[in-house]
Parts: C-alpha cells; structure tokens; sequence
C-alpha cells in the first residue's frame, strides 16, 4: 500500500504525517496499535481526521458521555462507515473493540478513536479490553489489519497508557507525540517574516496553531509597530477565547484537581523561581511538599524539569507553554482590571514585568532550540546532545556564575570526557559588548580548570542579541571562531 501524500490543508506536520502515513500503510496481517498524544490546540484532531479521510478509513471522536451513550453512538458511527441499515449493535465495549478489529477484514483500515480519555472515564477497564482483544493468536487480532489509534489530551493519562504495568504496555506500534511548532515553523505560520516581531509573538502564544486560526481568527500583526495593540486586541480581549485559555489549560486535565496549587506553582516559576527551594519560599510551603505538584505539572507536560550539566543532582524547572508564563506575569495580577476592559492600561504597566519574565526568558529558550535543532556543527564546533542553562561555582571565590546556555556534544567513544561545545550569555533588552565576552571566557577557564567531567578547551562562546552588538565586541570578535555572535535574523534563518 502505498504511502499517503499530505494534504494541503496541514500546515508543517511532515514527521508526524509520515509516521502516520507509514503506520496505516502496513500490509502485514495483523491488527495493530498506535498511540497519539499531545496538548489540546496542537493540530492532533485534523491529523487524524485527514489520515482517516486519505485512506478511507474510520473515524470516532469520544465525548464527555457515560459508557451506554458512548456505545451508542459509536455503533451509530460504525453503521454509517459500512453502509448498515441502521446502527450497529454494541451490547459492551468487548463487542465495540471486536467491530471496529473487524474493519480491517479485507484490507488495511484505519481506525482512530480520538478523546480516547473520554471513554476510559465511563469505561475504567477499555484499556483491559483491548489489550486482551490484541492478544497474540487471538483470531479477533490475526484476521484482521485494523490499524486501531488512540489519541488523547491528557498527557498525564496518556504517558502511562504505555507505562510499567499498564495493560496496553508492548502492544502498540507507533507512539507518537505532537509538539507544539518549534518557533521557526511558528513564525511560518503566523506569517511574520521580521525576526524581532517573531520573537514577541512566540513569546506570548508560542508554537499552538489553534491559537492563529480559531482563537484570533487569523488577526495577526500588521508590523512591529502593530504589537501593543494586537495583544490589547487579543490576548488581553475578554471576548475572545484566547483571553482565558491558561486557566482552561489547567482546567481540562483531570490530575489537575487543586488547581490554586498549581497556578500558584507556576506563578512562582514565572516569577524566575526555578529550583524547588524557591518556588516552596514563593508559595508559603516546604520543599518536600512539592513533589507531587510538580510531578503532576511535569506529567501534564506544563513543566519541565532540566537537569544542571554542571551541578551533579541539581535541576531547574520552566514552563513549556509560553500562554501560561504570560498569563501569570502579566495577566493573573491584574486579573479584575483586564475583566473590566482596561486592558490597554495593564498592558502599559507592564511593560518591564514583560520584558523580564516573559519576553527575556523566552528569548534564552529560543536560543537553545537554535542551538540543539538548527545551529551548523560548524558553527559550535561539533552535533549538539543537549543544552541546557547551567551555574556554576567558583570554589576558590565562592561565587557563582550563571550561564544562560551550555552545549553539550555527543559522547565520545570510550570513557574520555564530553565535549562541552559552548557556553553561552543571551540577552534580549541590551546590546552585549566586550565586557560579557571577557566574562565568559574567564568561565570556560574555570571550566578548563575544574573540569567536571566535560572537555571545555575547544568551547564556543555563544552571545546572542535581540537588539545587536555592541562595536567593540564586533571588533574582539572578528576573525576568531570560538566566539559566536547570534542574532534574531541569524535565530530565523535570514
């Protein structure tokens, strides 16, 4: 069966739809499982459902519904896929999972059930169900090429749908997450070709395409100087649906129950408290209290935990949705303000608050995406593994120095340390100059010295600009290759 072209009502997507394409494409005989998971607006349903249009297969998106109407209506949506009469008699979900198998009879089939969530909510044991319907030998599963795919929202319940002692563990195919755009292909999107204009945008919605189409209705900015009154317009409008998405956000996934809790987790996060001792100070709790929020917020995929190349057991946490950073910097403390349409007004007060808890860190994340996806092996002088933020501690002066970005290359063969490839300073509200070039490399001399288990002779310095270079660093950096000037045109591929 051959591969299924892209449709060109999918923006970007190429990966994703090649996994899929290739997945239901599988002659083999056999029915076999795939998993598709990802936060809400990131573009899953029309994947799927474009997929089951290309290949003629069968599509059925769950709703919040006990189990009894949720039988009926997917036998309802089974009886007009095969022509029946009528709908198709579902007595229980053994019998439902058996039909949709039996799709696949003749040929390859696609079948998704989207929302899978839903249904496990009315039916607690469908994982179990399917599971034994997949079991190997099972005639059920042998005669059939049923290419059955379960997609959900709830990253907290799909991430263990395949875990540990998880019915459905080893049994599926394919599992495929869907990320948010990265910030390029967001740029491509929103149809913004100026690079600083870009940044400011993806710093406030991020990589969600829902958040263009449906939620602003294709209003973008008309320019640079259109910006102030686009997020006025939009994200600070309270009749448009964008304006409390980050509290829908948390609202929708079931873990989430002691929602102050988390918003105040995130809050303290937002606010540059990024190690669990600071948001516990933040909040009013202990350290130790937190590992269950956090754990959660990671699982629901609104936080992620980076551990610190340069300090062994240490770790910091950001917020991965760029909406939930500028709802709590911005938003959340003017809450009843922006309720009574004075949204110009907040906004204009929060200009500094902008900068340096939305706009400021989002940028230093952009860069280290550039760096790990897009940045030359030339340029850094090798392949990026990983990249991270970093501190490190001078023990002769007991001071610490934090470095907005560290490149880590790929190991090397034997036991020889790894290359660290660069270390970084970014920042977006001034122009760097040659004092933050001499800062960095007195670092990768400390780094030369101490060597913690890294290879820092060879090491980059990367220093990245949203507004430019000061002339006497252009200068100290003009024909020397470990040091790396980046800008936004160079972020953007322009």
């Amino acid at each position: 069966m051959p591969l299924l072209g892209k449709p060109a009502e999918i923006f970007d997507r190429d990966v994703e739809w090649a996994e899929l394409a290739r997945f239901v494409a599988d002659d083999r005989p056999g029915a076999t499982l795939g998993v598709v998971s990802g936060r809400r607006r990131q573009g899953k349903t029309l994947l799927l459902y474009q997929l089951a249009q290309a290949s003629e297969g069968f599509y059925f998106g769950a709703t919040e519904a006990t189990s009894t109407e949720s039988l009926r209506r997917l036998g309802e949506a089974l009886g007009a896929y095969s022509g029946s009469p009528g709908p198709v008699h579902l007595p229980d979900w053994g019998a439902a999972v058996d039909a949709l198998l039996a799709l696949g009879r003749e040929r390859p089939v696609t079948v998704v059930l989207d929302e899978f969530p839903y249904l496990v909510r009315a039916a607690r044991d469908l994982p179990s169900i399917i599971q034994h319907a997949l079991t190997p030998g099972r005639p059920e599963r042998t005669g059939s090429r049923a290419r059955l795919l379960l997609c959900g929202s709830a990253l907290s319940f799909m991430g263990g749908l395949l875990a540990g002692s998880a019915p459905l563990r080893g049994r599926a195919g394919l599992e495929l997450p869907v990320q948010p755009l990265d910030f390029r292909a967001a740029a491509a999107f929103w149809q913004i070709d100026d690079p600083l204009l870009a940044v400011r945008v993806f710093s406030v919605v991020g990589g969600t395409p829902a958040y263009r189409r449906e939620y602003v209705q294709d209003d973008t900015p008309a320019g640079p100087d259109d910006f102030d009154a686009w997020i006025v317009r939009t994200v600070l409008n309270p009749a448009r649906p964008l304006f409390r998405e980050a509290r829908y956000l948390l609202a929708e996934d079931p873990d989430l129950r002691d929602t102050a809790l988390y918003h105040s987790v995130l809050a303290a996060v937002a606010e540059g408290n990024a190690n669990r001792g600071g948001i516990a100070g933040y909040i009013g709790r202990k350290a130790t209290d937190l590992q269950h929020p956090l754990t959660v917020l990671e699982d629901a995929g609104l936080l992620l935990r980076e551990p610190d190349p340069l300090r062994s057991g240490r770790s910091s946490y950001r917020i991965t949705e760029p909406l939930i950073t500028f709802y709590q910097a911005v938003m959340r403390p003017a809450w009843t303000a922006l309720e009574q349409r004075r949204g110009a007004d907040v906004w204009r007060r929060s200009q500094r608050r902008y900068a340096s808890a939305v706009l400021g860190p989002r940028f230093e994340e952009i860069v280290r995406q550039w760096s790990l996806r897009f940045a030359e092996p030339e340029l850094l002088g090798g392949h990026v593994a990983e990249v991270s933020a970093a501190t490190l501690t001078d023990p002769d002066t007991r001071t610490r120095h934090e470095l907005d970005l560290v490149a880590v290359g790929e190991p090397p063969p034997g036991d020889g340390p790894r290359p660290l490839l660069a270390i970084g300073e970014v920042k977006w509200g001034r122009r760097l100059g040659r004092a933050d070039l001499q800062r960095l490399e007195r670092i990768r001399a400390l780094l030369v010295r101490r060597r913690p288990g890294f290879d820092a002779a060879g090491a980059r310095l990367l220093l990245a600009g949203g507004h430019g270079f000061e002339d006497d660093l252009v200068d100290a950096a003009a024909g020397r290759a470990d040091v790396v000037l980046v800008d936004p045109a160079l972020l953007y591929g322009h």
